[in-house]
């Protein structure tokens, strides 16, 4: 008999459907395999999440009682927010409430506050033009904020006879317009200013190099409080008897200038973290000096150093505090004032406004601080490709 040879491709079984597609196991995704691999991926991380447990269980607590559960909301005066029958309340809400106007004009005339509401809102306009990315003609945007903005903000808020606006001496502007208007003419003046200090610095002209580095050294070597000082007390001496400069004016100038020199080393870390090849490829496209700036070299350095100059507005931002030291009435120097009347003379007025200070820094300053995370994670997209 002859025996059957059976075909090796006989036995080979083909499977005629796709395998369904099964899920990554529970172990490796998920909230359980994130708290692992960050909360408790070593006797380190082990030790480090539970003192961070025991320090929110002790302190979270508290703040949320003070804050919220047993603050006061309503009251005229300090009888709401003192102590009944031994017990203290919490923050005295009521006391911000009844001196909120306070803290955004100061002694801004109430009649004209409508101005600075008006300025509020074309500055939200400005903003919102330049930062939202479609917005449409975002060109004449930027016309808007960098020119018409500053000037209509000038003749609204100091007035204009010709526009039947009386005048309000800067003296009696305050509370949280002050801090505004200072924090957004040092930021908006710190980034050119920035910008023409760095290529100084790295300029070939020994001129130019020599005191585009001697202002920036001079400059980073005091802080902050010793310029505004300087501008506040020293100035004047230097200028004619006739010739009288606006105490917020040289505020104005003391804090750009100040952040400038900041800003002058942050462009210059973005510049020197470029490959050579950048700046070879522009010059041998014919490109000129300013034309490889402006179109090749700043565009990128500038998104390099995004983290460091977001950085550097929410420090000019806080800094801005320290004008109530040389007679300045900002935001904080509006609660400070608010805080010793006598009619909110309460344990817990001044926590409570410090807290409210607090709030409103940190809304502004982590708003910056997400714009410019969203603004990373939409330029590098490329790099990702």
């Amino acid at each position: 008999m002859k025996s059957q040879v059976v075909s090796p491709a006989s036995k080979v079984y083909v499977r005629q459907e796709a395998a369904p597609v099964l899920p990554p196991p529970g172990s490796l995704i998920g909230p359980l395999a994130w708290v692992r691999d960050n909360l408790f991926s070593s006797p380190g991380n082990i030790l480090l999440t539970v003192v961070a447990a025991a320090l929110a269980y002790i302190s979270i607590p508290g703040f949320l009682n003070f804050l919220f559960f047993d603050a006061v909301w309503s009251g005229a005066d300090r009888e709401a927010c003192i102590a009944k029958n031994g017990i203290l309340p919490g923050a005295c809400w009521a006391f911000v409430r009844d001196r909120f106007s306070f803290f955004i004009y100061g002694f801004y005339p109430v009649d004209e506050r409508w101005r600075v509401d008006l300025f509020f809102v074309l500055g939200t306009i400005g903003v919102a033009w330049m930062l939202w990315l479609k917005a449409p003609r975002r060109d004449i945007g930027m016309i808007y904020f960098l020119i018409v903005l500053p000037v209509v903000s000038y003749y609204l808020l100091g007035g204009a006879s010709w526009l039947g606006l009386p005048a309000v001496d800067t003296a009696r502007w305050g509370g949280l317009m002050v801090t505004l208007v200072v924090a957004g003419v040092g930021i908006v003046a710190s980034l050119p200013l920035g910008i023409l200090l760095a290529l100084g610095r790295r300029s070939r002209l020994p001129v130019v190099k020599f005191f585009s580095v001697l202002f920036i050294e001079f400059v980073r070597g005091v802080p902050l409080i010793t310029v505004l000082f300087m501008a506040n007390t020293m100035l004047p001496l230097f200028l004619p008897d006739n010739i009288t400069v606006d105490k917020l004016l040289r505020a104005l100038v003391g804090i750009g200038l100040f952040a400038s020199a900041y800003m002058a080393e942050v462009v210059r870390a973005g510049l020197q973290a470029l490959p050579k090849g950048q700046y070879e490829g522009a010059m041998a496209m014919g490109l000129g000096y300013w034309q490889m700036m402006r179109l090749i070299i700043l565009p990128q350095a500038l998104k390099v150093t995004i983290p460091n100059i977001v950085n550097t507005y929410i420090g000019l931002f806080k800094d801005t505090s320290l004008l109530l030291i040389v007679g300045i009435f900002d935001f904080l120097k509006a609660i400070e004032t608010a805080r010793i009347d006598p009619q909110w003379a309460a344990p817990t007025t001044s926590p409570t406004g410090y807290a409210f200070a607090a709030i409103v820094y940190f809304m502004f300053c982590y708003g910056m601080a997400s714009y410019a995370r969203a603004m990373e994670r939409r330029l590098s997209v490329a790099d990702k490709r």
